[in-house]
């Protein structure tokens, strides 16, 4: 039950079970702290990664607030699959904030290893690109219309419901998320670069060494023009195959970390209960592997990478 993050200079790393992740922030103007905000998230039993890259409003000490308010909603939300409920408090986190002129773009997005399926909630922010190991081509991930609110910045409705866009992953694919100073570089005559721009740009890049992949695209956006007068941030992460499997002495003894975490969190000043998601998926597949494919569209022999939204 791990959060790492914030809104700070970064370039750095982080191996998980089930996938590894390499985040670059460079806030504007050389800043301690910019209105980019990351964090990456760790259940307790290793099997939910989420991860949050969000565009707040502003800068300063209200922005580094609001990072710290985020942390503790990653901390509270750490050990849910469904990341429904973790989107709408951030939404009505900001709408409180809109008096000071308050909001966020946003990409929260949580990996489940088990099946190594990926859903992310997209809110008024760039889409993400995705990277196919096995066509070697990259794409646009771009959230279906399923009735749910969609691309909508957080704070500035009242939203309940947010669409949400599913995809499994394999061992080499990679998926960049990223905020707007990339796609609003200009070239040399002044023309924005646009996400089919930064599309065409990651085509040309070397994805062998993924953590080579950010710096290297952030230098053909350089030579190509200058970038934006803004925060850049970019996060990327992929599968790396190493599932979790703990010993049966382990997954039952994982709810006891979760009470103890829960009991520690009633002292004054101490960080958010992590309650864990009540489902059998997350309760039960803990302790019984073959649940963990409650609810999910594919079973565990079947192969394919499908996107639902």
């Amino acid at each position: 039950m791990e959060v790492w993050g914030g809104n700070q200079a970064c370039d750095n790393g982080v191996v998980m079970s089930g996938l590894d992740a390499w985040i670059y922030c460079q806030p504007f103007e050389g800043s301690v702290g910019g209105g980019d905000v990351y964090y990456v998230s760790s259940c307790a039993t290793g099997r939910i990664t989420r991860l949050l890259l969000a565009d707040v409003s502003g800068h300063g000490e209200l922005v580094s607030a609001t990072a710290g308010s985020l942390r503790k909603l990653m901390q509270r939300y750490v050990n849910f699959i469904d990341q429904s409920a973790f989107v709408r408090s951030m939404n009505k986190q900001f709408g409180e904030l809109t008096g000071d002129g308050c909001f966020a773009t946003a990409i929260v997005s949580t990996f489940f290893g088990p099946t190594s399926e990926l859903t992310l909630c997209i809110a008024g922010h760039p889409p993400p690109l995705l990277y196919r190991a096995g066509s070697r081509t990259w794409t646009l991930l771009c959230q279906g219309d399923d009735g749910a609110a969609g691309n909508i910045p957080l704070g500035i409705e009242d939203v309940t419901d947010w669409a949400q866009v599913s995809v499994r992953l394999r061992v080499g694919d990679l998926v960049l998320c990223y905020t707007d100073s990339l796609i609003e570089s200009r070239d040399a005559r002044g023309e924005m670069l646009g996400t089919e721009g930064l599309l065409h740009l990651a085509g040309t890049i070397d994805v062998s060494d993924p953590q080579r992949v950010i710096p290297e695209l952030i230098a053909a956006i350089r030579a190509n023009g200058t970038l934006g007068a803004d925060d850049v941030t970019a996060l990327l992460f992929r599968p790396n195959g190493m599932a979790p499997y703990l010993p049966l002495k382990d997954r039952v003894l994982a709810p006891f970390r979760v009470v103890r975490r829960i009991v520690a969190s009633l002292r004054p000043g101490a960080d958010p209960a992590p309650w864990p998601e009540l489902s059998l998926t997350n309760v039960g597949g803990a302790i019984c592997r073959p649940l963990n494919w409650l609810g999910s569209k594919r079973s565990p022999a079947s192969s394919g990478s499908d996107i639902k939204a």
